[in-house]
């Protein structure tokens, strides 16, 4: 764990925080490949991590996972496919109105093909969000993180708006457990700051520890269209579509 003290410092914007670890990796060698920065870090010691998952009775309960499509998650999808669970995975930047992919061992594709993002775009099921079905325990990728489950993504705002979409249409409820695994640097004695649509995580896991949050934020309700700026609605085409029918719905008959 990165320790920073807050006594007498404001609290880090985010992209302040983001900065902080991808240098603090890129200079530790603690990560694959040369160029960490607007990534979620491919962390060296993800399968260390990803074997303290398995050993949780959250992950041996659950049967349909979602999880992001980074490398650095890879090794618990594959875990996942192996162990015959459901898997959805989003599309990359949502950019399809089918934004999630289903994949699972029924494919007939190995797992070490499937747990890969080309793998799951080509060989899996694309569909909607009302296709999914409930959702045991969510994956997250993350930059930061601090012990209150408070997480910082790479900033482009897809995995709120993934889980937004999912809460919205019903798969993923209060009770469904959220975990992100990083390396034990990602992991800051901080504060940081929180937005209404900000998902924080129940379970922290890194190569050395296992990490229980008491929840100390909100999950968010749905998609909070007030957050939306319309670049980020056009974007996306699904989310076009809701806007479509929500300000239709709201038009006077």
């Amino acid at each position: 764990m990165t320790k920073r003290s807050n006594v007498g410092e404001a609290v880090r914007h985010k992209d302040q925080i983001r900065k902080f670890i991808w240098d603090t990796m890129q200079q530790s060698g603690v990560a694959n490949g040369v160029d960490l920065y607007d990534k979620i870090p491919d962390f060296k010691r993800s399968q260390d991590a990803a074997a303290n998952v398995i050993n949780l009775d959250v992950w041996t309960a659950a049967s349909v996972i979602k999880s992001n499509p980074d490398k650095a998650q890879r090794p618990l999808r594959k875990l996942a496919l192996e162990s015959g669970k459901i898997v959805y995975m989003a599309v990359p930047r949502l950019s399809q109105q089918k934004c999630f992919v289903e994949i699972n061992s029924s494919l007939g594709v190995s797992s070490e093909v499937l747990s890969t993002m080309e793998g799951a775009l080509k060989y899996g099921k694309p569909i909607l969000p009302d296709d999914l079905n409930q959702i045991d325990l969510v994956i997250s990728g993350s930059v930061a993180v601090n012990r209150e489950g408070n997480r910082i993504g790479k900033g482009g705002g897809f995995a709120d708006i993934e889980f937004a979409l999912a809460t919205e249409y019903g798969s993923v409820t209060d009770e469904t457990a959220v975990l992100t695994t990083v390396d034990h640097m990602q992991i800051l004695d901080e504060s940081f700051p929180c937005s209404r649509h900000d998902v924080p995580v129940d379970y922290i896991v890194s190569e050395k520890e296992i990490i229980y949050c008491e929840r100390s934020q909100a999950r968010p309700l749905g998609i909070y269209w007030d957050d939306l700026n319309e670049s980020k609605i056009q974007e996306i085409p699904l989310l076009q579509v809701l806007y479509k029918s929500l300000n239709k719905s709201k038009s006077p008959q």
